[in-house]
């Protein structure tokens, strides 16, 4: 049921995607030439009503509209979208109209057609295409999840094997209840039959799966979660699966390892899964990183200029010491560097300072160090040290060398965040993990962070510092 509810949405979205665009191209002819266009009653265009009949200009659709669904199919706006990204939905529609646009640029250069078209026009046209696209599939979005609440358009799943994964999909599902998956059970050797995590109970051992999917017909999904030491089963699993013709996917509980999306070469037919792909290594996406950070860093310095002269008036009146108080912490290539902050404490030696975590109600904070702590504001001198090119706008939090021989002995893969730059934010402070808080969680979101940077994950994470990662309740 599930597939050919997927196989009628996909054919309804090319259907609605080609008449999108058959109204965004009329939309755009009538604002270019009609005398009724807005934006001719504004004086900003002279009315050409006329210059070109919309039949002869209407002739381009031919070609745009099956070239534009090929794009989409190719850009997977056409995939299930149960558990895609917005953002990336998103991305991909605005991608795919660039793609678009510059193929129906060529066809009119190469072609030669005697028809001229004007650049205003395409530039309309390509507006509004991706506005109505964007819209469309957003609302398209609420509608589903709507009707997923409500119990409607479900997709029916079982999972053979419990493993850290298991437990890992389950908490996905159960957090994301607009996904539409109901899980039926849990098939393991290595817990009893009605043990339940997070309401979901095992119903049978792997000896007993051929039976269950023949009384599971309705089924629409197996999802193979094992262990590590159950992998010697997976092949004769696999096999039960297949055979029931069921869709079966497999959850490798090796996320540990190697991240979401390996790195993989071809070697002569043998796959070689590199064990970290690290996108911030390429030259171009280094420079795009370090042009961001020198702009937003003397952007924030201009900005929070009088904030900074107010507080460190405050701190000199009322606390004697240094303004600013400097920190050796690890950064990029474990290369030690001093990070600046606002002092927020009293004078301290540097012997007593470099081992100690702060605790709430420190007597060492002062009263103004509280504050600024408390709402990140002692973070802001280190503006400096990003366009010093010892840190970025957004990275890893960089520690203190005391903690970061220790933490490596204690937490597996702790060192790989100092492949790239530290940062004044990152992934694991915006989604809570600051201060006393799990160091494990926080290096799960700064690999996370590592393996899948690009400049719009940059540019979310400081909007979300903006509206929620300023005040730390955890900053004591």
């Amino acid at each position: 049921m599930i597939k050919d509810n997927q196989k009628l949405l996909n054919h309804l979205l090319i259907v609605l995607d080609g008449l999108f665009v058959i109204l965004a191209f009329s939309i755009a002819y009538f604002l270019k030439f009609s005398i009724y266009s807005p934006l001719v009653r504004i004086g900003f265009l002279a009315p050409k009503f006329g210059y070109f009949l919309f039949k002869e200009y209407a002739q381009a659709l031919l070609f745009i509209v099956p070239i534009y669904l090929i794009i989409y199919s190719s850009f997977h706006l056409y995939a299930p979208r149960r558990t895609f990204g917005k953002r990336i939905e998103i991305w991909n529609i605005f991608k795919s109209n660039i793609l678009g646009i510059l193929f129906f640029i060529g066809v009119l250069f190469f072609m030669k057609i005697s028809i001229k078209y004007s650049r205003w026009f395409i530039i309309y046209f390509f507006v509004v295409n991706v506005f109505m696209s964007i819209f469309f599939r957003m609302s398209l979005r609420l509608i589903l999840k709507y009707f997923r609440r409500k119990g409607l358009n479900l997709k029916h799943i079982i999972l053979v094997g419990y493993s850290n994964i298991c437990e890992c999909y389950i908490d996905q599902i159960k957090s994301n209840p607009s996904w539409g998956y109901r899980i039926h059970g849990i098939i393991s050797d290595n817990k009893p039959i009605g043990f339940t995590y997070r309401d979901v109970p095992v119903i049978a051992t792997t000896d007993d799966l051929p039976v269950l999917l023949e009384e599971h017909s309705d089924l629409d999904e197996i999802a193979i979660t094992l262990g590590l030491k159950d992998y010697q089963k997976l092949e004769s699993i696999v096999g039960i699966c297949e055979k029931s013709g069921v869709h079966t996917k497999f959850l490798p509980d090796y996320n540990h390892i190697i991240p979401t999306q390996p790195y993989i070469e071809d070697v002569n037919g043998i796959a070689v899964v590199n064990i970290r792909k690290v996108p911030l290594n390429n030259w171009l996406n280094m420079m795009l990183k370090r042009i961001v950070d020198l702009i937003g860093a003397s952007v924030a310095l201009v900005i929070f200029s009088i904030p900074m002269l107010v507080i460190s008036i405050i701190i000199k009146v009322t606390s004697p010491g240094p303004l600013i108080f400097s920190q050796i912490r690890v950064g990029m290539h474990n290369k030690e560097f001093k990070m600046y902050k606002f002092r927020s404490m009293c004078e301290q030696t540097e012997s007593s300072e470099k081992k100690a975590w702060t605790v709430k109600d420190d007597p060492r904070v002062t009263p103004i160090g509280r504050f600024i702590r408390k709402t990140s504001i002692d973070e802001l001198p280190q503006f400096i040290n990003v366009l010093k090119g010892e840190m970025s706008l957004v990275g890893p939090r960089p520690e203190r060398p005391y903690f970061v021989e220790q933490f490596k002995e204690e937490i597996p893969r702790y060192m790989i965040k100092h492949q790239v730059r530290p940062g004044l934010t990152g992934w694991a402070q915006v989604n809570g993990y600051r201060g006393d808080t799990s160091i494990q969680k926080r290096i799960d979101c700064d690999l996370y962070y590592i393996e899948n940077w690009t400049l719009g994950l940059d540019f979310k994470i400081l909007i979300m510092t903006f509206f929620t990662g300023f005040v730390n309740k955890n900053a004591y």
